[in-house]
């Protein structure tokens, strides 16, 4: 069965330098996961796990200018 039969979500993780990192998955967690498959860990070590924002792609928009 494939992972896209369940329902993914876009997630803004906040970084410690002020900035927000993008993420897609079922749950934070996972989104988390996949995001540490494209990141090295230094990258991964910027990311502040616990503060994020769940928005909707129709959103995202809204957030371009805090990507980082």
């Amino acid at each position: 069965m494939s992972s896209f039969s369940n329902p993914h979500f876009m997630y803004l993780f906040s970084m410690k330098n002020g900035k927000k990192k993008l993420a897609y998955g079922e749950t934070p967690e996972d989104a988390l996961s996949i995001l540490s498959m494209r990141l090295s860990a230094a990258e991964m070590a910027e990311i502040l796990p616990d503060q994020f924002e769940k928005i909707n792609q129709r959103k995202l928009q809204e957030h371009i200018h805090e990507l980082g």
